[in-house]
């Protein structure tokens, strides 16, 4: 890794301390700077303003939230079983210490700036999750019916961040959580399976 390039990712790591402890309005550049062992010329080089820092972070956060690599859909494999093996990936994923505490500090942020969180509720719409892959070839092989695979994907993360995520998120608890990713697997295949009746408009 260049110098140049060692010194951005410890300004970056240096903003997301301050962020956590401080808030975005708390934090401040010259704390920034001094966290990360560069000059506050140094960190202006790299970032103008405590805003574009800010929005740094959250394409970081977006970006490990879609880290994991696509699953393909294995059509030897039962889906149920595939799906619960891709959901516990992305749920140790996004349930990290450090991801939940920037997490905190980007939701916080954005319930006080709605501009700035309609442009990352764009920026994420563009992302497709590495779930919706396995969705959308399962859909293609006849082992799901034919529907929108990313609205699909959203609808089951949703299920399953009510239950793993956002119990840690606003309570800092782990639920007891045993059987409940199966049952949301389920009641997604209850929908969307091949087989499955789409209800009525």
């Amino acid at each position: 890794m260049k110098l140049t390039e060692k010194k951005r990712e410890n300004i970056i790591e240096a903003a997301i301390a301050e962020f956590r402890e401080q808030g975005f309005l708390g934090a401040n550049t010259t704390r920034i700077a001094k966290r990360a062992g560069v000059s506050s010329r140094t960190l202006y080089n790299h970032f103008e303003s405590k805003e574009e820092l800010f929005d740094a972070i959250t394409e970081i956060m977006l970006a490990r939230n879609c880290a994991m690599p696509p699953v393909d859909y294995d059509p030897d494999r039962s889906l149920s079983q595939q799906l619960v093996d891709a959901l516990n990936r992305y749920v140790a994923v996004i349930t990290d210490e450090e991801a939940i505490g920037v997490n905190r500090m980007i939701i916080s942020e954005f319930l006080r700036d709605l501009d700035r969180s309609r442009a990352f509720l764009a920026e994420a719409a563009a992302h497709d999750y590495p779930v919706t892959k396995l969705i959308a070839d399962a859909m293609e092989a006849g082992a799901l019916r034919k529907a929108d695979p990313a609205f699909a994907a959203s609808q089951l993360l949703a299920l399953i961040k009510n239950f793993f995520f956002w119990p840690e998120f606003l309570m800092g608890e782990k639920p007891e959580t045993e059987g409940i990713m199966q049952d949301c697997v389920a009641m997604f295949l209850s929908h969307y399976g091949a087989n499955a009746e789409r209800p009525p408009a």
